[in-house]
């Protein structure tokens, strides 16, 4: 059975930084996007950003660009988020998800992200 654990969610003051992780555990193959994905109280969820497994191409959305950074460890099946200078409209719970080519998709349990001061 596949599983996604994410951590590395928490309080933040704005501009400050958090790291979040998403690893992959059970199996899983053909694996093609993994991303991270984030829903604030009220508002649809969105997708933050995207890495293509095998080329490493990124994808963000315009708000976090530049200040957010996904990356990825194919040898560990883990996905990263490094999120510099948090703004107040960035709090929300975020997801990973992994995209497979033939066995679907994979989400994780989500991790609570808040900005305060």
């Amino acid at each position: 059975q596949v599983q996604l654990v994410e951590s590395g969610g928490g309080l933040v003051q704005p501009g400050g930084s958090l790291s979040l992780s998403c690893a992959a555990s059970g199996s899983i193959t053909s694996i093609n996007v993994m991303g991270w994905y984030r829903q604030a109280p009220g508002k649809q969820r969105e997708t933050v950003a995207t890495i293509t497994y095998n080329s490493g191409h990124t994808n963000y959305t315009t708000s976090v660009k530049g200040r957010f950074t996904i990356s990825k460890d194919n040898a560990k099946r883990t996905v990263y988020l490094q999120m510099n200078s948090l703004e107040p409209e960035d709090p929300a719970v975020y997801y990973c998800r992994i995209r497979t080519l033939y066995n679907g998709d994979y989400w994780g349990q989500g991790t609570q992200v808040t900005v305060s001061s």
